[in-house]
């Protein structure tokens, strides 16, 4: 039945380069129909939020044209996939369903329960690998269950060997006699028109394989030299702005991890660059693989010890915090980036997060919702896995009493107060020494700023002294916490 064209579907792997599922289909001879498939029922699959439905939208219109420059098209449906399939599958004869593997325990389940169905209606399912440079079921501990520790993990990554060499996309492949229907691309309804919130992100991003492949070049070129360094400077641009693409899989971790590998060192504080952006890369891994392992990783506690944390419902201090109104400088722009851009720099990540959870005693898995709803490169396992890690609750987690200061974290990543000018403008005016502390600022060098404190720019929402304070007395106040929490004080 070579003529029988095989269905390969399109998830989280929008590209042509290194796609095993491609490659597979090409190489059995028959025609390949590309599909993708939009749910929406929400199924089991994590689904991806606003902002990364704004990505998916301008992804997709990239995929479909490198599909047809290879002669070939995308097929968009709306709907169940199971039900999409079946009738894709009827309606073109197609008896085989390639498939790339989605790093998600959610999304395997609903791929068994697909596969049988079409098992039952005698179609072929055949997944592949391709999302993680390592199967988390072949990187085990001694005693065969999941790592809990980055450090350990990173040490058994390297020992395993290096990841296997990515593919090239194939050259050619059979097309079918008919095509089916496809709908049109905007009635997906991926992007928001009421408002457009995301109509600046184009400022900052060009979705599509295309621009990965040349990010990660850009990246290599300019920025790989000095990354140990810059990559926690928000106020630089030092990282390698690969995430977003690797989030919905325009580019493989296989291809970034051969490219930064060959990359020339030329110099021990290269060398010491690549070895960061590696360990990056690995981190990861590491959190795809705890998901692997703990499927609840963004509702509940890795570490159960937490459950009776005394959490604060603070819906006036979270809307604060979601606007960058907080009146803590370095917390603010980088709220306003996210909202602006759909992305924050790393290190902001961190102190945002902990200013949340620690400064305002909300629950991580607030914060975890609005960062998934709001980042283009939002990953389900990354996200849960940073927030818990802030939150001292989850695997290798910085432990609770870890309070970052906002304002000593902003003088010292951003010393120049580059990064608020950029995005909390009100603040322009005040000099270096005041910029990321402006009540402390007398009130005429505010007023030669044009701030009036509480109207121009918010005075803060809480005091740090006392905030911390306060995050130490919950923990204090946490019965039965796991042998891993040190009730110990500490400030950063």
């Amino acid at each position: 039945m070579t003529d029988a064209p095989v269905l390969l579907w399109f998830r989280k792997d929008l590209r042509l380069d290194d796609n095993l599922a491609m490659v597979k289909a090409a190489k059995s001879g028959r025609p390949v129909i590309a599909v993708y498939i939009r749910d929406r029922d929400q199924s089991p699959l994590m689904p991806p939020g606003a902002a990364q439905r704004w990505w998916l939208h301008h992804s997709l219109a990239c995929l479909h044209k490198a599909l047809e420059a290879a002669g070939s098209q995308l097929i968009l449906r709306s709907g169940d996939p199971e039900r999409v399939l079946l009738d894709l599958a009827a309606g073109s004869g197609a008896r085989v369903v390639a498939v790339n593997s989605v790093p998600d325990p959610a999304a395997r389940a609903a791929d068994a329960r697909i596969a049988a169905t079409l098992h039952a209606h005698d179609i072929a399912f055949h997944g592949f690998d391709g999302a993680l440079l390592h199967d988390p079921d072949r990187l085990l501990t001694g005693s065969g269950g999941g790592y809990r520790v980055y450090t350990p993990f990173w040490r058994a990554f390297n020992q395993l060997g290096p990841p296997s060499p990515p593919l090239e996309a194939p050259r050619n492949w059979r097309s079918p006699a008919t095509w089916p229907v496809s709908e049109p691309l905007e009635r997906l309804g991926l992007l928001s028109a009421h408002p457009d919130w995301a109509v600046r992100f184009h400022e900052l991003w060009t979705p599509g394989e295309t621009q990965a492949r040349t990010q990660l070049h850009r990246f290599l070129d300019a920025k790989i030299r000095n990354y140990d360094t810059d990559r926690d400077r928000p106020g630089i641009d030092g990282t390698s702005r690969l995430s977003a693409h690797l989030a919905l899989g325009e580019i493989s971790p296989r291809r970034i991890w051969q490219a930064v590998t060959s990359a020339e060192p030329q110099g021990p504080d290269v060398a010491a660059s690549i070895d960061r952006f590696h360990k990056e890369l690995v981190w990861r891994e590491f959190c795809s693989h705890l998901l692997h392992h703990f499927p609840e990783l963004a509702v509940s506690n890795w570490n159960p010890g937490f459950d009776g944390f005394g959490w604060r419902e603070d819906g006036a201090g979270f809307l604060a915090w979601t606007r960058g109104e907080t009146g803590y400088p370095i917390v603010d722009a980088g709220m306003r980036q996210l909202w602006q851009h759909g992305w924050m720099h790393n290190r902001v990540r961190m102190v945002t997060a902990s200013f949340l959870i620690k400064h305002l005693l909300i629950d991580w898995r607030r914060g975890e919702r609005w960062f998934r709803d709001t980042l283009v490169d939002a990953d389900p396992a990354a996200n849960a896995a940073s927030w818990q890690w802030v939150a001292g609750s989850g695997a290798d987690a910085s432990p609770f009493f870890r309070i970052f200061n906002p304002t000593l974290q902003g003088e010292k990543f951003d010393a120049e107060g580059t990064y608020i000018r950029d995005y909390v403008p009100e603040l322009r005016g005040l000099g270096n020494k005041f910029i990321h502390k402006p009540f402390e600022a007398s009130v005429a060098e505010l007023a030669a700023a044009g701030i009036s404190p509480g109207k121009t720019y918010p005075m803060p929402l809480v005091d740090h002294r006392m905030a911390r304070t306060r995050a130490l007395a919950a923990l204090s106040d946490l019965k039965d916490v796991s042998d891993g929490i040190v009730k110990k004080t500490g400030s950063s």
